[in-house]
């Protein structure tokens, strides 16, 4: 043992030198206790202690003692790898020394170094046999010590990092906790692992969790969904379903209505084709399963409920209307993308009969956006896009012969593809776009057409579609090849198809077209979506060439192929580039695109964008302004709009611009008593848009930002992940192209595809929607739908009260008195405007110091009566972060087969703030949406709802809000 208060260890190491081994033991056991004090001294015989360790004199406690001590000396020599290797050598010294003060960290740093080592190891051999038993045993030790501690999820942890499986079956057979299990999935899929460990990972724990029940207990539902949408594989989910088909048939149905909402098209129609026909008991609910997994059932449910729900402050509309000057295309296409946005997917189009004469101001490619938005206010009403659109269409297959109608064709055809967005009802529109695409000569005619073909068969993979692009491709137009350069990327969405990608690489290279660089560079980042180190040799070469555009692609690939993992070298590379690149268009493309890989973690995402909010480069400034709009969109993060609201005063139109956006997308479905910041952003809103003498650019933001905080009715929130947590392909396309605004305005409208509706809609086992009503925990005005604006009061001219000095009126009054004195009658001569003026003194003694806390204590008074909760009935609107809150009475009739939130209900001491809302944001906890109910009273006769969507003639293709 050590002695205490020693000045120097020179005593201790003479015994080092002793021919006696025991004294040599004892010397060794010494030095350890007093290495932290004195790790110099010992350093210099660290050559002796070492012979000491491979002497074959000394017994093994001796070895282990002195490898422990070179271990230690080592590691205050900043040398960690050797320290390791005599740590690992030391044995069940290492285990066993006494954790004096002064250890702590040197255990740590070389437990965290084993632990390193031991998964490079698994990493590189995946054999058992090639890895140091000592390692092992220390790494086994650790697993056992965190077990031990209750630490299941750091356990997990390491054992995902080391490829080490079968720890995580033991913790769970340990502890039956399914959350362990969604921990393990989250972590593989929000992390940066390999895309072919991450599906093994996946295909492991699948078959660990319990089977669901219908009891709305099982919180794991969301987990499978999720799983079974990133494997993508269509054997897994027809088992899965065929599992619980004919018992749990309810619960089969809610998951297929989850499949849809995250599956790409390719993965539905394959589970589709592949479901048994079953035999005469279960014929019928593999029929419903099969009409669900079409897509439309989806679609139709949630038409309906925007339409039912749509709640659009024509007021906003009409003063924008009113400021902006019709005749300058830009504001004519910043009010039609605004009507577009508050109207998107409610087939609402009474702003545009209302306002004929304004629509006919429309001029070349502003028809074209005013013919598109008609295809985002009917979005998913794709069963009567062809009778809507049809006075738009080419007639018979042909393009008009009058030159500017074939901009308003063009449109329509955009808008065809934007109604039948992922509807999988597809092939029909799909063959009607194939041919125009062929057929027509104009080349704007064309553009629609490959826009319209790209968005309606996105990811579709057909290859027919691809061929026909490709020819249009081929002919050199510039306006025409930069919309199939989009739409062959759409085609081929997710595939990392090698001959697609070298094809439009190689044409990207020839062509002297800016138009149609860009068009292929986004299309090669489309190809390359999710991906990960796929894309990494396409991202390497395009952020290597020449062509600025093309390295611009390179940015997008790279956060495509990341999307939503937060992996660290992704990131690090896009901050590289935000401020080394030589071109202003990447450094900008390079800070929006960390939004794609940071939305599953938006509270990270001012801190690490608040410094290039600063930059001294505008172009950044506007990219970052995205970035916190993207990732943060829906949450009313107050960080987010912190950094913002400066930013929309910036010297810069076009930052400016940035930010209004921006506000537009973060505050969308907020309430004014959840986030205070809304009703000032309105107000700015209103103010920008009414000056005449603010710039052109900013104007036409604050039009785009009134248009995405009041989205589809008040009745949409802007997510790019789906309510079961997986990513939301198409939302995260639409942003994608959205952004390319910047270039082409009418790729703004592509927005629409991440507008996510926000409603309970519930259904019984016909799929069709009762009638019910359930609670909602919290206060309504956290959750309300803003008030509506007032229109301004006519004013009155008012009398201005004339002013009397108080000279004249001592003077009357002395009048008065002679006058009384003498007996004759007083002239009551004030006129009744006049105003007698008086000190100061009197006027501010009762009324003048109006005190702030006074005035809150009368607000708040006006607040006590509001009720603690409320009724909310079936196809109402449920925010994300009101999910929490929403219970069905236990004595209604239908209950939900699945949990509503992830999410635990806030306590009743819950501050129920903009904080708590937001930070409740942080991870979309999935929820909400359709919901199957069980029917706990089937006998009783069931009361419907009666749909108001039903097939319409084109000329009343709308009904009035």
């Amino acid at each position: 043992m050590g002695v205490p208060l020693q000045s120097s260890a020179a005593g201790v190491l003479a015994l080092l030198s002793d021919p006696e081994p025991q004294l040599k033991h004892y010397a060794l056991k010494a030095l350890n206790q007093l290495v932290p004090q004195f790790w110099a001294e010992i350093s210099e015989h660290i050559a002796l202690i070492e012979s000491l360790y491979e002497s074959d004199d000394l017994p093994q406690e001796a070895h282990d003692s002195a490898a422990l001590l070179a271990s230690k000396v080592y590691y205050y020599l900043g040398e960690y790898d050797e320290s390791l290797s005599f740590a690992l050598g030391a044995g069940s010294a290492f285990e066993n020394d006494p954790r004096g003060p002064g250890s702590e960290e040197y255990v740590e740093t070389i437990v965290s170094k084993a632990i390193d080592r031991y998964i490079s190891s698994r990493n590189a051999e995946q054999t058992e046999g090639k890895i140091d038993s000592n390692l092992q045993e220390i790494i086994e030790g650790i697993f056992r010590r965190c077990i031990a501690d209750g630490e299941y999820r750091q356990a997990i942890g390491i054992a995902l990092e080391s490829r080490r499986l079968d720890i995580i079956k033991s913790v769970y057979e340990q502890t039956r906790d399914t959350t362990l299990l969604s921990y393990a999935m989250e972590a593989v899929l929000d992390t940066a692992f390999p895309l072919a460990y991450r599906d093994q990972v996946l295909k492991f724990l699948f078959p660990l969790f319990p089977a669901p029940t219908a009891d709305a207990k099982s919180t794991h539902v969301y987990a499978l969904t999720r799983i079974l949408v990133t494997l993508n594989s269509p054997e897994l989910t027809i088992n899965f379903l065929n599992s619980l088909v004919p018992k749990q048939k309810l619960l089969a149905y809610q998951f297929a209505f989850d499949l849809v909402e995250g599956g790409g098209q390719d993965f539905l129609v394959a589970v589709r084709k592949d479901l048994p026909e079953g035999n005469e008991e279960t014929k019928p609910i593999y029929d419903q399963l099969k009409k669900i997994l079409l897509g439309q059932e989806s679609i139709k449910l949630y038409l309906e409920f925007l339409k039912r729900n749509n709640k659009v402050d024509m007021l906003i509309l009409k003063n924008t209307k009113e400021a902006l000057e019709p005749r300058s295309s830009i504001y004519h296409t910043a009010l039609t993308l605004q009507n577009a946005f508050m109207h998107a997917g409610t087939t609402s189009d009474v702003f545009l009969r209302d306002n004929l004469e304004w629509l006919a101001l429309a001029n070349n490619w502003s028809k074209f956006s005013a013919a598109a938005a008609i295809g985002v206010i009917h979005k998913g009403h794709f069963q009567e896009s062809m009778n809507i659109l049809g006075p738009y269409l080419p007639a018979q297959g042909a393009e008009s012969s009058i030159g500017s109608a074939a901009y308003s064709e063009g449109g329509a055809l955009y808008a065809l593809g934007l109604v039948n967005a992922g509807c999988g009802s597809g092939q029909e529109v799909e063959n009607y776009l194939r041919n125009l695409l062929k057929n027509s000569v104009s080349e704007v005619v064309q553009h629609g057409a490959a826009l319209g073909l790209g968005v309606a068969g996105m990811g579709g993979k057909s290859m027919e579609a691809y061929d026909d692009l490709k020819t249009t491709l081929f002919t050199d137009s510039a306006v025409a090849g930069e919309a199939a350069g989009y739409a062959m990327g759409l085609i081929m969405l997710g595939t990392a198809d090698k001959t697609s990608a070298d094809e439009m690489l190689t044409y990207a290279r020839e062509t002297q077209h800016e138009k149609i660089i860009r068009g292929l560079a986004i299309g090669l980042a489309l190809i390359f979506y999710g991906r990960q180190e796929e894309a990494d040799d396409m991202v390497k070469l395009l952020m290597a060439e020449k062509d600025p555009i093309l390295r611009y692609g390179g940015v997008y690939t790279l956060a495509l192929a990341y999307a939503g993992t937060s992996n660290n070298s992704a990131i690090r590379q896009l901050l590289h580039v935000a401020v080394s690149d030589t071109s202003d268009d990447v450094r900008r493309a390079a800070v929006t695109s960390l939004a794609f890989l940071l939305f599953k973690t938006p509270a990270q995402v001012p801190r690490i964008v608040q410094l290039l909010s600063e930059s001294y480069n505008p172009h950044v400034r506007c990219g970052a302004t995205l970035a916190l709009g993207i990732a943060c969109a829906g949450t009313g993060l107050q960080d987010a709009v912190d950094i913002l609201e400066p930013m929309t005063r910036d010297s810069v139109d076009f930052v400016r611009q940035g930010a209004l956006i921006a506000l537009g997308m973060i505050l969308v479905e907020q309430s004014e008593a959840s986030t205070p910041s809304l009703a000032p952003t309105r107000a700015l809103y209103a103010k920008i848009v009414s000056d005449k003498h603010d710039d052109p650019m900013a104007r036409f933001g604050a039009a785009l930002g009134q248009g995405l905080i009041d989205a589809g009715g008040r009745n949409v929130t802007i997510s790019l992940q789906s309510r079961a947590g997986s990513r939301n392909t198409a939302a995260i396309v639409g942003m994608v192209l959205f952004c390319q605004f910047w270039y082409w305005y009418p790729l703004a409208h592509c927005a629409c595809l991440a507008f996510e509706p926000t409603g309970i809609i519930g259904l019984d086992e016909s799929l069709k929607a009762p009638k019910l009503e359930f609670s909602s925990n919290a206060k309504p005005s956290l959750f309300a739908y803003p008030a509506a604006t007032k229109p301004p009061k006519k004013e009155t001219v008012a009398k201005v009260a004339t002013a009397v000095l108080s000279t004249t009126a001592k003077a009357k009054a002395r009048e008065k008195r002679k006058a009384a004195e003498a007996g004759e009658p007083v002239s009551e001569d004030k006129k009744d405007g006049d105003v007698e003026m008086k000190s100061a003194e009197a006027s501010t003694s009762r009324h003048g110091d109006v005190s702030p806390i006074s005035l809150a204590e009368g607000a708040s008074r006006g607040r006590k009566g509001e009720p603690s909760s409320e009724k909310l009935s079936n196809f109402s609107r449920v925010v994300p972060a009101q999910l929490a809150y929403i219970t069905f009475p236990t004595e209604s009739r239908y209950q939900p087969v699945r949990v509503i939130s992830t999410r635990p209900p806030p306590g009743p001491k819950a501050p129920k703030t903009a904080s708590s809302v937001a930070l409740a944001s942080e991870r979309y906890a999935g929820g909400g949406g359709i919901l199957i109910l069980a029917d706990t009273r089937p006998d009783e006769e069931p009361d419907y709802i009666e749909f108001e969507t039903a097939p319409a003639a084109p000329a009343a293709a709308a009904a009035a809000a």
